[in-house]
Formats: structure tokens, sequence, C-alpha cells
């Protein structure tokens, strides 16, 4: 029964609208987060194109990056051409098949890709592929 002095209840509602917002700030937030978090990895490099490239199927590998400022990386990590065979021994341990790609900027001195194949031929590994994008 109502009575004329007392206000109808109100239902309770879920407010949509405020919870959109929230939803797209934190998507807007971990999409700018992920953009700025993948290239942080290594060196930024342009890779040089080439026209035969191949998709290797390689099951162990090390990833040798040479920038433009002569600046080595071993997976990530800085080292120099003195420690670079020890260090590629360290990271690929004992397994038979390993591949060493080396992903060279297109502006890196060419003596400094002799080089590092040298270190790497150096720590016993024989295969080394060049990393290179499409033309």
């Amino acid at each position: 029964m109502i009575f004329w002095h007392e206000e109808p209840r109100r239902k309770a509602r879920i407010e949509i609208i405020p919870m959109i917002d929230v939803m797209m700030f934190l998507m807007v937030f971990f999409v700018l987060i992920s953009l700025h978090v993948i290239p942080a990895a290594g060196i930024k490099t342009e890779l040089p194109s080439s026209s035969h490239t191949e998709d290797l199927d390689i099951v162990h590998h090390a990833v040798i990056t040479i920038s433009k400022s002569e600046i080595i990386q071993l997976d990530g990590k800085n080292c120099t051409l003195g420690t670079l065979p020890q260090e590629i021994k360290a990271v690929l341990g004992n397994f038979r098949k390993v591949d060493v790609v080396v992903n060279g900027d297109k502006g890196a001195d060419m003596q400094k890709l002799v080089d590092v194949m040298d270190a790497v031929k150096n720590s016993g590994i024989t295969a080394i592929s060049i990393a290179s994008g499409k033309k």
C-alpha cells in the first residue's frame, strides 16, 4: 500500500557510461605502453633489402646486431669483438645445430660485419645468416 507522504523507492541502476570511459582509458594506456616496450629490447636498425630472402628454420640461434654507430649486441646485450666468441659459446651452450643471425643496419660499416663474422667463426660456429628485408 502506498501512502501519500512517502516517496516511492528508487531502483538501483548501473551507470555504464563511466565504465566505458574507464575501459577506453585502460585500453589506450596499454596500447601506448606496448608500443614503447617492444622496440626497447635492442638497437633500432634498418635492415638492408634483398630480392632473394628466405625464412630460416632455426631451432637454436643467437642474434648479433650491428648498428650504424658500431655498437655490437648479442641477443640485446652490449658486447665487444674481443668477448663475442666467449659470449656466443655461453649463450648457445652445447647445442649441436646452431645458427647465428647477423642483424646489421643498412648504414653499418662493412669491415665491422667482417670482423663480427670472424669472431663468430672463432667461436666454432660456421652457419652464419645475414638478416635482410624484402625489396
